[in-house]
């Protein structure tokens, strides 16, 4: 019989907006730093010396300077992010083709196509990329390598930072067993507290309840949640090597956010994100939609579509706020936020009637998105970036 190997790897960079900021200023390494702005802002990422201090996403900047009276705040570089995302992943598909890229800063890599014969063989390929990705381009990462997505996810989120975890086939159940309920997906802060409440805090105590407790816990959902607990996924990783059929960003929150201008401010930075990538790539797009999730994991959209397809940021800003409204109709605290274009074209001929001034403003964002290359800071696309005033 074949030899059952852990072929599945979680990706998670670690505090990846602020890492991307002090690969730029290296001499801020170790300090209590976030990125985030100091005027009705948010704290979009932060440093684990900033974490240890109380500081959290999405917290307000104004409670975090109280919690951290000596924390540094560094502006969020519109750019910077995809850029080295886009090359983090690239290093990925050095080591196997199959990569699925969830968000800006993590995904999964299939090593089945790869030819491994041994669990030891994978762990070195994976910490050699690892090593690579910090060597290249200055990100810290933490790796989780299981037989399956759900195991590896929790894995890579087990030791971090710069974790490294393997879960061998078979141990999936004890693995998690020991574990708080909260890395089960969907379990939030709330359900956490709720089944707290009815002593259910560890992955194990699912497994002491008897089926009509479970139910009355979960409803229907509670077989799904014992098949979680016991690690057994059979989702497999997908990629897409084709020609973009639609780009996309999100954000999940380490905590529930119910700030609308928090939000917006958030989403517009995913705009200034996504753009430079499309443009990169020869492209337009035509249609923008936004997601929100709730705690419970409940998904709402809402999209619109512009007349004309554009690779400019400026047409979409004033689509977020009222997409936003359209998709968050419940005004719950929301879990994750995305951003995700559609309706690509390649790009031709400029027909718009405006076209001479939209052609001027294309070479701008041209020469925005080199200087944000190079990593030079306080360049400006709108008045409503990630974190900044």
């Amino acid at each position: 019989m074949p030899t059952v190997l852990p072929l599945i790897v979680h990706l998670d960079a670690d505090a990846f907006f602020v890492s991307c900021e002090l690969s730029m200023n290296p001499q801020l390494r170790g300090t209590k730093c976030a990125v985030g702005g100091r005027e009705r802002g948010i704290i979009s990422s932060a440093s684990y010396e900033a974490r240890a201090c109380g500081v959290y996403t999405p917290m307000p900047t104004k409670l975090a300077l109280k919690v951290c009276p000596d924390l540094i705040l560094l502006p969020h570089t519109s750019g910077i992010y995809s850029k080295k995302s886009r090359e983090m992943f690239e290093l990925c598909e050095t080591v196997t083709p199959i990569v699925q890229r969830n968000s800006v800063d993590e995904g999964y890599l299939d090593l089945g196509p790869c030819g491994f014969r041994t669990a030891a063989e994978i762990e070195r390929r994976v910490r050699a990329l690892q090593q690579r990705i910090w060597d290249d381009l200055q990100i810290p990462t933490s790796f989780g390598i299981a037989a399956n997505k759900l195991v590896s996810a929790i894995a890579s989120k087990a030791r971090k930072p710069r974790g490294f975890t393997v879960v061998p086939p078979g141990d999936e159940a004890a693995f998690l067993a020991p574990l708080k309920i909260s890395v089960i997906p969907g379990v939030g802060k709330k359900s956490e507290e709720r089944l707290a409440a009815q002593g259910i805090r560890l992955v194990s105590d699912l497994f002491t309840r008897s089926e009509s407790e479970l139910k009355a816990l979960f409803g229907s959902g509670w077989q799904e949640m014992l098949t979680m607990a016991r690690g057994e996924d059979d989702r497999p990783v997908h990629t897409d090597h084709e020609d973009a059929k639609s780009y996309s960003m999100q954000e999940t929150f380490g905590e529930d956010i119910s700030d609308f201008t928090g939000i917006e401010r958030i989403t517009k930075g995913m705009i200034d994100e996504l753009m430079p990538a499309i443009r990169a790539d020869g492209k337009r797009v035509k249609t923008m939609t936004v997601k929100v999730r709730y705690p419970g994991m409940e998904n709402s959209t809402s999209g619109r579509s512009l007349t004309e397809a554009t690779d400019l940021e400026a047409p979409f800003y004033p689509l977020v706020q009222p997409l936003l409204k359209a998709a968050w109709t419940q005004r719950r605290p929301l879990r994750l936020v995305s951003v995700r274009f559609s309706g690509v074209e390649e790009k031709g001929a400029q027909l718009e009637m405006f076209g001479q001034t939209d052609e001027k403003k294309r070479r701008l964002a041209a020469v925005l998105d080199k200087l944000n290359d190079k990593g030079k800071k306080g360049v400006v696309r709108h008045g409503h970036q990630l974190g900044k005033e």
